[in-house]
């Protein structure tokens, strides 16, 4: 079962910040996670929430803010005092990062409550910018900005990203239509998705933080987990 680092290694370092994603590069974990929202002016940011509250000294929307404006705020030293100085990251910073690395990279579009006209196509548009249109897989829980990444690159892989279960999710998925199915953990395993998994389509599943849950969803045949502590998960399903 392969793993991918959640926010980059979010249990050990302040979440989506180059910290958290440097730790995750050195790893030899399949891929990394981070989510995406867009500036007042325009800018594609690393963030998971819509307001920077949470995770920085600042407070208030991304969407309200311009990327010079968010920058001054520190990202790391909520997490612990050692991580003082750290900035929100571009998304071109940390695809950069990647770059030269081997990791699968899912970059998960956070238009599920601000719409953010335009953020899908800017994405594509730096994906194939750093050359990593193969090497990338774009979620949601927007699946409408699923389907406008098959309309605008039918080449590059999606996870329709879902919490609930749904009623016969293998037409549900090809109706949208995406690749994947990101699910969150207990759904994984209803008897629902049997469908997915015996269609062949890859289902990963969030957020799986415990040994005997990966365990679990590995027999079930999850092909991925999304964990805050990937070296942890990783060293525990390759002993």
């Amino acid at each position: 079962m392969l793993i991918y680092a959640h926010r980059g290694a979010s249990g050990t370092y302040p979440e989506n910040t180059i910290a958290s994603f440097r730790e995750a590069a050195r790893l030899p974990v399949h891929g990394v996670e981070f989510d995406v929202h867009l500036t007042k002016d325009g800018e594609l940011v690393v963030i998971h929430d819509e307001t920077i509250d949470r995770t920085s000294d600042g407070t208030g929307y991304v969407k309200d803010q311009t990327l010079s404006q968010l920058k001054e705020y520190d990202f790391g030293n909520w997490f612990s005092p050692q991580f003082e100085g750290e900035t929100i990251p571009t998304l071109g910073e940390v695809l950069e990062l990647f770059q030269s690395t081997h990791h699968h990279l899912n970059i998960e579009l956070k238009s599920d409550i601000f719409p953010y006209e335009g953020m899908t196509a800017k994405v594509l548009e730096l994906i194939k910018e750093y050359d990593l249109e193969s090497r990338v897989v774009l979620s949601s829980f927007d699946h409408s900005a699923i389907q406008e990444v098959k309309r605008l690159a039918p080449h590059i892989e999606t996870g329709a990203l879902a919490m609930e279960v749904l009623v016969r999710p293998l037409d549900y998925l090809k109706n949208i239509p995406a690749d994947a199915f990101h699910l969150l953990f207990p759904t994984a395993i209803r008897p629902a998705y049997r469908e997915i998994y015996d269609a062949g389509i890859p289902v990963r599943a969030f957020t799986v933080n415990e040994e005997s849950y990966a365990r679990l969803l590995q027999q079930a045949g999850v092909q991925a987990i999304f964990t805050d502590y990937p070296e942890r998960l990783f060293a525990f399903l390759n002993a």
